[in-house]
């Protein structure tokens, strides 16, 4: 009798013991569940379902977006009154890590002397490399040179090349300026910058932003992954076969100017620009 009260006691507690784990193995996963439901609740929204409006708060206060506001009008306001009479421009996009040596800050330098014949303004990033060549072409011939730096961090400094300089704090105002005094513009190869500026060009020509001015791409290899690019584009629908005829592919600076004069000459009349007293602007 005691032994089977033993035994009963011994098996006894081992139910307890194997039920109460049972038992804490689901506590333990349905704890585990709830926490992975709400980890999930948390990631899949960040901004709370509601009518009332949200924003992610940043390290700045609302006011600075007034002084920025007022910068950016202040540097376009600097930017018009700066290359108002510079004359028409021809712009080179090219990457800025080329050296003197180098046979694309060649070609570079002989685009700028070639502009200059035409009588036109070689308009650049105003930094080293593929912009220092053209505006040392156009410099060199005697023609009119100016140079749209930016302040970064590395690799841009001014280049002696100019007639005019101008530094800006943003890329996009630089770059709108920059298409503002263009009529043609020559994409010479380039890394990010130089791309960014190409196509953002390009789309602004296909939406018809602006008129359909020379876009002529210099270097037939360095562009050549672009043609391919291009095709499986059109293949898929998202760039149509007629956007081909915005650029002009080529390694002739011969066939680039000819291709921009003929452009121009057919589309403008070339008048003197009055200047206005009453905007203060010099004679």
């Amino acid at each position: 009798m005691v032994l089977y009260k033993f035994k009963f006691s011994y098996f006894t507690v081992h139910y307890f013991i194997i039920y109460g784990n049972f038992k804490g193995t689901q506590i333990s996963h349905l704890f585990r569940s709830v926490q992975v439901d709400n980890m999930k609740q948390n990631f899949s929204r960040i901004i709370p379902a509601s009518n009332k409006s949200f924003h992610l708060e940043g390290p700045k206060p609302r006011m600075n977006e007034l002084f920025f506001a007022l910068e950016i009008f202040i540097q376009f306001i600097k930017g018009f009154r700066t290359l108002h009479f510079i004359g028409p421009c021809i712009t080179v996009f090219g990457s800025a890590r080329f050296s003197s040596g180098h046979p694309y800050y060649k070609k570079s330098e002989e685009v700028g002397k070639r502009i200059a014949q035409l009588g036109l303004t070689t308009m650049t990033g105003g930094g080293p490399g593929v912009m220092e060549a053209a505006n040392k072409g156009a410099f060199e011939a005697g023609g009119k040179s100016v140079g749209c730096n930016i302040k970064l961090p590395f690799e841009q400094e001014p280049n002696p090349y100019t007639n005019v300089s101008i530094t800006f704090n943003y890329f996009f105002i630089r770059k709108v300026l920059m298409v503002k005094y263009s009529y043609a513009f020559i994409i010479m190869p380039g890394g990010f910058g130089t791309l960014d500026e190409f196509f953002e060009t390009l789309t602004l020509a296909q939406t018809k932003v602006i008129n359909d001015f020379p876009i002529v791409v210099m270097g037939r290899q360095y562009y050549q992954p672009f043609h391919h690019w291009m095709e499986h584009m059109i293949q898929e629908g998202t760039i149509s076969e007629d956007d081909r005829k915005f650029m002009l592919f080529t390694d002739s600076v011969e066939e680039a100017m000819n291709h921009i004069s003929k452009y121009v000459r057919n589309n403008y009349i070339v008048k003197p620009r009055k200047r206005l007293w009453w905007l203060f602007e010099k004679v």
